[in-house]
């Protein structure tokens, strides 16, 4: 029962209460949050190598971070009101806004147009092996996808029970996944799979790291069929 609220849960926090998204990140990681994010942006490649995909941008805090760090970034999610919130939150900022609404099953980029790819604390979809096959299209040789997969908060005492009780609260757990555990997310053998921990004063992420293997000529749908049944999909919206 708890799962099925936490999922309801969150489906309103990503779609008809997306304006709460950035106060209930914040509170429940006890401000943290945007630590977390940040720990991708030192693993992606210089800024001069190409453009950078984030998957599920969410409210767009990333991507300030990564066009004022000199990146040229393009974001894709599949939430209408999470879209209309990030493209707000960057015209607000005078930055630009390559958002677009659309499902990471039918990405509506190019092939091997995408020098890197960054997601942070996604759901599920980033392991469907049609996802990986898409990222597989779109990305250039050897580039890298970087997942924030989750953040664990430090501390004992009262705080260590706080803790506890908001990860159960959130459906998360609180350990970190097993590199063996991590390669089996990723059964297709279509990236190089590699795990990274950063660690805060107050807190630590966990990182997965994806490379595309070079000589992958396999069209990616081909590959998703190999280990994925496919589903029918909605139709998707580029937003310049």
């Amino acid at each position: 029962m708890l799962n099925l609220l936490w999922r309801v849960f969150f489906r309103l926090l990503y779609h008809e209460c997306a304006f709460a998204y950035d106060w209930v990140s914040r509170a429940v990681s006890l401000g943290e949050w945007r630590r977390w994010q940040r720990a991708a942006l030192p693993l992606l490649m210089p800024a001069r190598a190409g453009a950078v995909l984030e998957l599920a941008q969410g409210s767009g805090d990333l991507q300030v971070d990564l066009q004022r760090a000199g990146f040229r970034a393009v974001a894709l999610d599949i939430s209408p009101q999470m879209t209309r919130l990030a493209r707000r939150k960057l015209r607000r900022q005078a930055l630009p806004a390559p958002l677009m609404q659309a499902d990471a099953r039918r990405m509506p980029l190019p092939s091997a147009s995408i020098a890197a790819a960054v997601c942070t604390f996604p759901t599920a979809f980033i392991f469907e092996p049609e996802v990986l096959a898409e990222l597989q299209r779109i990305l250039l040789p050897s580039a890298r996808v970087i997942v924030v997969l989750q953040g664990t908060l430090k501390g004992g005492g009262p705080r260590r029970w706080l803790i506890r009780g908001l990860y159960r609260l959130m459906g998360q757990r609180h350990a970190r996944l097993r590199q063996e555990e991590i390669a089996a997310l990723f059964p297709c053998g279509r990236f190089e799979v590699a795990a990274q921990s950063v660690e805060f004063e107050a807190s630590s992420a966990q990182l997965i790291l994806l490379t595309k293997r070079p000589g992958n000529a396999t069209p990616p749908r081909a590959i998703a069929s190999n280990c994925f049944s496919p589903q029918r999909h909605k139709g998707h919206k580029v937003f310049s």
